[in-house]
């Protein structure tokens, strides 16, 4: 019976539903967006290119291990970690002939991959097909064939794909620069190869067997290997006896040996895709979890704004003998079927943003195109499960109150709001208060971005659902103090005053969801320029050079470097990386330690820079705190390659933000990353930009610059990676001001009866809108101030753990922007409603039934 009458109070109240179908149905999408990208990070297809000939690759494993055993109770638990590395592993080449003797082989193919970087004119080289460099005796492995020209033999000899010959207009016999990782070479194309199938996310370079061993710079190991079956093998069979014939075989620096195919080869060709499922994962789990949290804060906002609007209806109910119960059952089915059909519609519109937002990570750099947007039926069905879930757990909370109280005082609440607080919000709000400041205590001692970054809008969120519950009880504060003023501005201040005081649950829903709006967005917003301006303050405070060398290629070729350096000035060549310890990720480098302290000065407080040598380690006060270390610590730690390492600290440095928390010498690194390459070469010298700029002048791409301008460059790079926080924040921020014109446009919309009465009092259409601009303005100063409050204390905790000083970057035009357009929203979503319930006759109005 009950969800029958359900339905009918659906199909008869559809205007009153259509704000909490709304706020359904923008949560559905957003959370089934926000799983699709999860969805890809855990299982997302990378498909192979470069391989597509080879059923079977052997590489070296990309990953770093950890397995942890535990007895209790008698029982034994084994946990199995890997985390990705940062770099790609090489193998022995010698490997190729214990794979040669393996039954079913017919060839083994030695790969190299490395970087090969082609200088041609503008527009030439297409950004999103990064070039790699190979030799050409394995091109059979995609396989590419030559469709003019010949092979390559000599060192200075190239052939190049046909898509790069057709933008750059290359034939045979021309010429063409390749920055690669030794000092730019000009050779001469000898052919053009096509590739049996299409290749569309890189451009392949091939050269002689002996250069391309001396680009990739490592001797006597390869890439992979590709292993082509005999006549009749199956290549399921190959795999089995291959993975058999090296089983237990170990990789020069210990990673372990591991046999690919079918699609297990996508991440041998692409190591930066499999690392960045990992990526993707946490990202678009931390989104869907902060959709989640602000979505069940504005539903239920918005469900306990439709359960006062019908508080009279209920009180009925409760009045000719409905039980509890039955208020409970009959708003939990209103709110399933709302929610089954707003769900539904979300989780159908999510697919399509999630395929929006995959392609803008992608566009973004953030996340590379061969990790392949991946959907299936669960997502949406999380999402359509989490909107049923949410609705009814919001009628739920909503219906509370009305389904406790006695029928008698229901129906005298319908016609004047309580005005006594209800002591369990009451309690349920400072209990959320007091959680929100304990984040805030918590923020303040989380020294690193991937712990305090969840923390800070979880303390957001907390913080407004706070709100929520102390809404009415601020709102009558906020007329407290706003009542002098409101009284003194006419008769229309005057009548807000009396139903922001008479009304304050009313009222106080609107406060919330603008209250979140301002806070969240205002902590998205200047997070990333805290942390940015506080590394970028470091690295200028850290950088005594005279001048910056930096490149607009893949990086400064050591030879570059080389020509810098005389008796009387000092070079330090930068190099990045990231290396693990256990399986924590650190942010490394490597320096020239040579007359180090000329050009370089991270703020050592422990040990001194002048030990720095390739078995030592320089290690930020933050890395010597979380792994107890010091001058003469010895770390254990894996590189960017896997290889793994035991150097010994010789220093501990106060400016961790700006020069990242480990420091090795230049050599070291260098020898084990893909771009060996200097990131930024910093020189100390009494010669002026010109006379190194013609120092240089056979260096395309290489510019010299002034620290100043060093350091604007890298603020343009903080803001293009924050752009990318902004786009994964900015839906949540977009489903907030939906739910603040949302609530807005629902509290109005309910009203039309009473501005009716008001119109028949005396009050002239003006005059209500007046009334109506006033309540928005008190709302928006209310909601404002909060919401500063909860971002400036978020901010400042954040500042305080991870900079060491409460100095926030809050930039007074953004935040004046987003004041306004919190202020836009507010007049606009309430204007309109109020303009359309002002165009019916009052007379009509007032006369017709309720």
């Amino acid at each position: 019976m009950m969800l029958r009458y359900a339905l009918r109070t659906v199909q008869a109240r559809k205007g009153g539903f259509l704000g909490a179908f709304f706020a359904l149905m923008c949560a559905a999408a957003l959370i089934t967006a926000c799983g699709t990208l999860l969805e890809t990070g855990l299982r997302g297809t990378i498909a192979t290119e470069r391989y597509a000939a080879t059923p079977v690759v052997v590489s070296a494993d990309q990953n770093v291990h950890r397995t942890t055993v535990k007895h209790k109770k008698g029982k034994t638990k084994v946990k199995h970690k890997a985390k990705p590395i940062a770099e790609r592993a090489w193998l022995p080449g010698d490997l190729a002939t214990e794979l040669r003797k393996v039954p079913g082989v017919r060839e083994v193919i030695p790969e190299l991959t490395f970087l090969a970087e082609p200088l041609a004119p503008g527009g030439a080289v297409d950004k999103d097909r990064p070039a790699y460099g190979h030799a050409w005796d394995s091109a059979a492995l995609t396989p590419y064939t030559l469709t003019t020209g010949t092979a390559p033999k000599a060192d200075g000899d190239l052939v190049i794909d046909r898509r790069l010959a057709e933008r750059a207009h290359l034939e045979p016999g021309d010429r063409l620069t390749v920055q690669s990782t030794q000092s730019p070479r000009t050779y001469r194309v000898t052919g053009i190869a096509a590739p049996a199938q299409e290749v569309r996310h890189q451009t392949a370079l091939f050269f002689s067997t002996a250069e391309a061993r001396r680009l990739a710079a490592h001797p006597g190991q390869v890439t992979a290997f590709g292993v082509l079956p005999a006549k009749g093998t199956d290549a399921a069979v190959l795999k089995r006896s291959v993975s058999t014939a090296l089983h237990g075989t170990k990789a020069p620096h210990g990673t372990t040996v591991q046999v690919s195919s079918g699609d297990g080869r996508g991440p041998v060709e692409f190591p930066d895709a499999a690392a960045a499922r990992t990526k993707l994962a946490s990202m678009g789990g931390a989104m869907g979890g902060t959709s989640l949290l602000v979505a069940v804060l504005v539903v239920v906002g918005t469900f306990a704004l439709s359960v006062q609007q019908r508080h009279r209806e209920l009180a009925l109910l409760r009045a000719i003998a409905a039980t509890p119960g039955q208020i409970r059952s009959l708003l939990g089915r209103e709110a399933l079927i709302v929610g089954a059909a707003a769900g539904t519609a979300g989780a159908l519109a999510g697919l399509p943003l999630g395929s929006w937002l995959h392609g803008r990570f992608v566009a973004m750099g953030a996340v590379p195109a061969t990790l392949q947007h991946t959907v299936s039926v669960f997502p949406p069905f999380a999402g359509l499960a989490a909107t049923l879930l949410g609705a009814w757990a919001a009628a739920r909370i909503s219906s509370r109150r009305i389904a406790r109280i006695r029928p008698a005082e229901a129906l005298a609440e319908a016609r004047a709001e309580r005005t006594r607080p209800v002591r369990g919000r009451i309690l349920a709000g400072v209990a959320l208060l007091a959680g929100g400041v304990v984040l805030v205590a918590v923020l303040s001692v989380l020294r690193a971005e991937p712990a305090s970054t969840p923390v800070t809008f979880l303390a957001v969120v907390v913080l407004a659902s706070s709100v929520a519950l102390l809404g009415p009880l601020l709102v009558r504060a906020a007329v407290a103090v706003l009542g002098g003023p409101l009284a003194l501005t006419g008769p229309s201040s005057r009548l807000a005053r009396a139903n922001l005081r008479g009304h304050a649950a009313r009222m106080a829903s609107v406060v919330t969801p603008l209250t979140l709006l301002i806070g969240m967005t205002c902590t998205v917003l200047f997070v990333q320029p805290t942390l940015g301006n506080a590394a970028r303050a470091q690295a200028r405070e850290g950088i005594r050079a005279d001048w910056v060398v930096a490149a607009q290629g893949p990086g400064v070729p050591a030879e570059a470097a080389r020509r810098l350096r005389t008796q009387h000035d000092t070079v330090t060549e930068v190099v990045r990386t990231t290396v693990r310890v256990g399986l924590d990720k650190y942010a490394a480098q490597g320096v020239t330690p040579g007359g180090l302290t000329r050009t370089w000065d991270p703020d050592v407080t422990a040990g001194s820079l002048t030990k720095l040598t390739e078995d030592t380690v320089a290690v930020s006060e933050l890395a010597a705190d979380q792994l107890h270390l010091k001058p003469g610590s010895p770390l254990k730690l894996t590189l960017g390659d896997g290889t793994p390492a035991t150097p010994t600290v010789v220093a501990v440095y106060a400016k961790g933000l700006g020069f990242g928390d480990l420091t090795f010498a230049h050599d070291l690194v260098a020898r084990h990353v893909d771009n060996p390459l200097a990131t930024s070469v910093l020189v100390s010298t009494a010669r002026t930009q010109t006379q190194l700029a013609t120092t240089l002048s056979e260096f395309p791409g290489i510019h010299v610059l002034a620290p100043a301008a060093a350091d604007s460059i890298q603020a343009a790079r903080q803001q293009a990676n924050a752009e990318v926080n902004y786009l994964a924040m900015g839906l949540v921020l977009a489903f907030t001001a939906i739910a603040v014109v949302n609530t807005l446009a629902m509290s109005v919309s309910e009203r039309v009866r009473e501005f009716a009465l008001l119109r028949l009092a005396g009050a002239t259409r003006r005059q209500v809108l007046g009334m109506l601009r006033a309540e928005a303005l008190s709302v928006l100063l209310l909601a404002t101030a909060l919401g500063s409050g909860i971002a400036l204390a978020v901010l400042t905790a954040f500042s305080v753990g991870m900079t060491g000083e409460a100095a926030p970057a809050v930039t007074p035009l953004v935040y004046v922007a987003v004041v306004a357009l919190a202020g836009l929203l507010a007049l606009v979503a309430t204007a309109l409603p109020g303009r359309l319930a002002l165009r019916v006759r009052p007379v009509t109005v007032a006369t017709a039934k309720e």
